[in-house]
């Protein structure tokens, strides 16, 4: 019940911070040299998503963070948060995370396709130049919103190119 609460406080907060963004906000023009992905554990444990975007961007180090359930059993990571590394007030607390999120990354890809609000609030703290992500999540976090399937990452990693060229960012 408790975790209930703090959820409907938490989806409160987001919507609070989503109708602060700057609609007219115009991303520099900078080329894409440094990428973040944020993303579920589901996805990152079946795709190897650093590995298809370096190989079709051309990127190298490739940074990515992986929401997964808490479990007390589990080690430190890296590469992953939970729903316990967020305070009440929206924070995240765990100190590795919030590095990551406040890393003026030239590309933030928020690689998940459902609603979330641990994810989209992440994406929404991100200090990332430029967003990309799945449509139909919250058109409000990102630049560029590619419609496509989770499983198919080459097929959204070759449209994101195709974009990124478009606009001259690769």
């Amino acid at each position: 019940m408790l975790q209930g609460f703090k959820e409907t406080v938490f989806k409160n907060k987001l919507n609070q911070l989503l109708a602060q963004i700057d609609k007219s906000r115009t991303p520099p023009l900078t080329k894409v040299k440094s990428i973040a992905i944020i993303t579920l554990e589901d996805i990152s444990s079946k795709i190897d998503l650093q590995k298809e975007i370096e190989k079709i961007l051309g990127a190298r180090n490739v940074k990515i963070y992986s929401l997964r359930n808490f479990d007390k059993k589990d080690n430190f990571s890296y590469k992953h948060f939970t729903k316990k590394d967020i305070n009440w007030s929206g924070q995240f607390t765990e100190p590795s995370f919030q590095g990551f999120l406040e890393t003026p990354f030239d590309l933030l890809i928020g690689y998940f396709n459902t609603n979330n609000l641990y994810l989209e609030r992440a994406i929404l703290a991100s200090q990332a130049e430029f967003k990309v992500g799945f449509a139909g999540v919250n058109s409000n976090l990102y630049e560029i919103e590619i419609s496509e399937k989770t499983e198919n990452i080459t097929a959204f990693t070759s449209e994101l190119k195709r974009y990124l060229q478009i606009i001259k960012k690769l």
